[in-house]
């Protein structure tokens, strides 16, 4: 059932922390007083959050079982690098909404393998 899917909910998850990341970046980049207002690095975490959304919807509809691995490794580095640099932006719900994306990604790939063992 869930080979039939084209986004899984793994991959909503990760979509969703994408998004949510960059919002949360978005909204320190321009908030007076944050710390963080007009510098370089929300704009930094807002392009990578946005890039790991896009990968997330990108990875259902490429078939390859080494380009879904190629593509998951990348998006566990972009979450992982993006909630560092949340932590260094002291912007501490970014890192929590990634972390949800990680889930969302451990869900993919867990979906990866039950199908690759059915069909």
């Amino acid at each position: 059932m869930l080979s039939s899917n084209r986004f899984r909910s793994g991959t909503i998850l990760i979509v969703l922390a994408g998004l949510v990341s960059a919002i949360l970046a978005l909204y320190a980049y321009l908030t007076p007083l944050s710390g963080v207002t007009g510098t370089f690095g929300p704009l930094i975490v807002i392009g990578a959050a946005l890039l790991i959304a896009v990968a997330a919807l990108v990875m259902p509809k490429e078939g390859g079982r080494g380009w879904r691995i190629t593509l998951g490794v990348l998006i566990l580095l972009g979450l992982l690098g993006t909630a560092f640099a949340g932590v260094l932006l002291h912007r501490w719900f970014i890192p929590i909404a990634l972390a949800v994306g990680l889930i969302g990604l451990i869900l993919e790939m867990m979906a990866d393998t039950s199908t690759a063992r059915k069909g």
